[in-house]
């Protein structure tokens, strides 16, 4: 997932008075979070050989974009001249390619950008989401480990 430093921002409190509701143990952290939506989302992807998904975050852990790759269209610069991305991390969950060039450039670009780039460290191994879990009672079931 990525933080974009740019993104409008609106401050939200829906839980208030809430406090003495116990919170549930098994829940999702940002981090987690985060990244099992970009990982959902490469599941958008038709390319045969590689599924990549992304998820924007803004300063308050909103998520302002997510997508995926797809069929790349070449735009010229005149297209391009008013796009401005201020991005302050990268997270990725693989690193398999890390010694091939393009990723060495890509590294090296964000360096010279001063954009952080880390390898997400999962603390579970999966996340399931169940669709029929929505008819038990009690709260959405997610399977994790």
């Amino acid at each position: 997932y990525l933080l974009d430093t740019n993104a409008p921002t609106s401050p939200v409190n829906c839980c208030r008075g809430q406090s003495n509701i116990p919170k549930r143990e098994d829940y999702l952290e940002w981090p987690e979070y985060f990244m099992a939506v970009a990982f959902l989302s490469a599941q958008r992807s038709k390319d045969p050989s590689s599924q990549v998904g992304a998820c924007i975050v803004n300063q308050e852990n909103k998520i302002v974009g997510i997508g995926y790759n797809g069929i790349v269209y070449v735009l010229t610069l005149i297209d391009l001249q008013y796009s401005i991305i201020c991005l302050k991390e990268v997270v990725y969950l693989s690193d398999k390619y890390h010694d091939t060039p393009e990723m060495t450039a890509s590294r090296r670009l964000l360096s010279m950008a001063k954009i952080e780039y880390r390898q997400f460290k999962p603390k579970r191994t999966e996340i399931v989401i169940d669709f029929s879990s929505i008819n038990f009672s009690g709260a959405l079931n997610g399977a994790t480990k």
